[in-house]
């Protein structure tokens, strides 16, 4: 499992010009990748190192501040661009196997108290976002 996680000031994300989940930071946009041996142990672990993740300012995390999270799946984040012009998808676990690990992962951050708007998996999405630093790390577990 593999997440590109930006700190932000605000994040939005729009479906056919619908925003399905937005949050006013201080936060974390969350892109998250589900690669195709992933576990469902992996996505608790995962929303553990989100939540408590200390990236926010003066080094805390969204566990201490209650700051918000926007999660949006992208498979993309598995694309192998080693040989050739064009991507392979091949570690990507295909959408049967990605979505319910995606919702694992929101579903543990809620668990744990965590302020969480998500994307809608499976749409062609646009994702705004307004960085603060700019601040951005790669988290995989």
């Amino acid at each position: 499992m593999r997440a590109v996680v930006s700190r932000v000031r605000a994040a939005h994300v729009t479906v056919d010009d619908e925003v399905v989940g937005a949050i006013d930071g201080p936060g974390l946009l969350v892109l998250l990748g589900i690669h195709a041996e992933d576990t469902p142990e992996k996505a608790v672990t995962m929303a553990r190192k989100l939540h408590e993740l200390r990236v926010l300012r003066d080094e805390q995390s969204c566990a201490t501040t209650g700051a918000p999270l926007l999660v949006v799946s992208q498979f993309t984040l598995y694309g192998d661009t080693r040989k050739g012009r064009r991507p392979s998808w091949t570690e990507a676990a295909p959408p049967a196997a990605a979505e319910p690990l995606v919702t694992a992962v929101v579903t543990e951050l809620r668990a744990r108290g965590a302020d969480v708007a998500t994307g809608r998996f499976g749409t062609m999405m646009l994702v705004d976002s307004t960085n603060d630093g700019p601040f951005t790390v790669l988290v995989e577990v």
